[in-house]
């Protein structure tokens, strides 16, 4: 019943162009997210089990941004997903003939940005103020500090903060 009224709930308020951000946080709110002050959430934003969802402080989540939490998701203060990216906790053991669902949680610390259309696998890990640029697809840990290009993303170069 509640993944049903769930469904009901963000297909009005979430995954439509609905452009009211108090009605969303206390939404998720009511169905178990863990949420922060200062969290923009843009329209057309999908978040599979809010229940499964800790969100800190001054957090923005982009146009069509989808996090796919069938495991938890951790994101902390002052984190950006941009417009399309994808956070995603599942995939499958392609190695076996039952394609058994395979879950992990994400974890983004604070500071990190992800650039539009990139996507997060299962288990990742982003370190403190990573990068991860427009496009790309961290299949592995991503190091504080870092930015990473590419599919599969590797590091480029040293983030400088002024």
């Amino acid at each position: 019943m509640k993944r049903f009224l769930w469904y009901c709930f963000s297909a009005c308020f979430f995954t439509s162009r609905f452009p009211v951000n108090g009605i969303k946080i206390f939404l998720l709110r009511v169905f178990g997210s863990r949420l922060g002050k200062g969290i923009i959430i843009k329209p057309g934003v999908n978040i599979k089990y809010p229940w499964k969802l800790s969100i800190g402080d001054y957090v923005w989540l982009g146009e069509n941004v989808w996090i796919d939490n069938l495991a938890q998701i951790t994101i902390g203060n002052h984190v950006c997903l941009s417009q399309g990216a994808f956070i995603l906790c599942g995939n499958h053991d392609y190695t076996k003939s039952t394609f058994d669902l395979l879950i992990s949680p994400v974890i983004l610390e604070d500071g990190v940005w992800i650039g539009a259309k990139a996507i997060v696998c299962p288990g990742v890990k982003a370190g403190s103020h990573a990068v991860l640029t427009a496009g790309s697809l961290a299949n592995k840990n991503l190091d504080s500090y870092m930015i990473y290009r590419g599919n599969p993303a590797m590091p480029i170069k040293d983030r400088i903060l002024r």
